[in-house]
């Protein structure tokens, strides 16, 4: 290194120390605090975290709607009775409800009446539906009790020999699906999520590596004379941490609306077959306070995200600046 250049490292290093003393009076900002490019950036953060904010509120709405189906399943089995020539299928229902309701660990067993059975069907066959005239299976629900499983194999021996078309589902194929498909889809919206992060901060490198550009120059000369890496770094950092916090809580807001209006929607959609059976899958689409809490929890790490991302990638270009100007000049 020259004497030259190590006399203008000395005196900027004096001149960045009396600047940053006096950074709480006025500072002008390497990064422009307001252009398109930012304002470009702010509003592709905000896309990609409502679309990551949709994602996690998919996979928390479909874990603890399989979490409710897997309770409710493997607390009931279903006894069903087909229909025979010659079968009282009253009697046959009363039969088998209480056979069910006779062994150990059987906390109730109730027969779906008619009117039930013709709801269930409302969606497929329309309305005004004259069961007993249709040969429609009918469905004793049976309640278990969880401390205590009863003898399926004993139940569907005594069901067979006093009701030789009733068949015993105690949903246990049910429940292994169903477990399978919960986590194959938690999976799957995990690396949607993560795929959607990777790709805020490429954005966020691409936008830095431009704000840089436009701004080479005096990043260089700030550099050559003394000036910390960390020093810059904290400019860009402070400035896409802002911008990363604009287009997160941006994104997060509209994915908390879009959360409000579905649960509106399906709370006034009731009383219809279709909402019975959306309702039978899903819930209300309410996401609960763990989906409302994971949402602020992507929301600051994206945040988050910008900030370090931009802040390595100042560091990482600032090494290569001196790596090609060794001596300074």
């Amino acid at each position: 290194m020259t004497d030259t250049s190590r006399l203008l490292r000395n005196l900027g290093a004096r001149l960045g120390s009396g600047a940053r003393g006096a950074t709480a009076r006025k500072q002008m900002p390497i990064v422009p605090s307001d252009n398109v490019a930012g304002r470009a950036m702010v509003l592709v953060i905000a896309i990609m975290t409502f679309l990551s904010c949709l994602t996690l509120g998919a996979v928390t709405l479909v874990r603890d709607t399989a979490a409710t189906w897997q309770t409710q399943i493997s607390r009931e089995a279903t006894i069903q009775i087909k229909p025979e020539d010659g079968l009282d299928m009253a009697e046959a229902l009363a039969t088998a409800r209480d056979i069910a309701s006779g062994f150990t660990g059987v906390s109730g067993a109730n027969i779906v009446d008619a009117q039930a059975t013709a709801r269930l069907l409302e969606p497929w066959l329309g309305t005004g539906l004259d069961i007993e005239s249709l040969p429609v299976p009918r469905l004793v629900i049976v309640t278990l009790d969880p401390a205590s499983r009863p003898d399926f194999t004993a139940m569907r021996a005594a069901l067979q020999e006093a009701v030789p078309s009733a068949t015993l589902d105690d949903h246990r194929t049910w429940v292994d699906r169903l477990v399978a498909m919960a986590r194959t889809t938690v999976t799957i919206g995990v690396t949607v999520l993560g795929l959607m992060l990777s790709a805020t901060a490429l954005t966020v490198i691409f936008a830095t590596r431009g704000a840089m550009s436009g701004n080479g120059h005096i990043i260089e000369v700030l550099h050559f004379v003394g000036a910390e890496a960390s020093f810059i770094a904290s400019q860009f950092r402070r400035h896409f941490l802002l911008a990363g916090m604009k287009g997160a809580a941006a994104g997060g807001l509209g994915a908390i609306i879009v959360f409000i209006g579905f649960y509106w929607w399906s709370s006034r959609n009731m009383a219809t077959p279709e909402a019975d059976q959306a309702t039978a899958l899903f819930g209300n689409f309410a996401i609960g306070p763990s989906g409302y809490l994971g949402v602020g929890v992507v929301v600051v790490l994206i945040a988050a995200l910008t900030a370090a991302t931009s802040h390595f990638t100042v560091l990482s270009y600032l090494k290569k600046v001196d790596a090609s100007h060794p001596d300074g000049i």
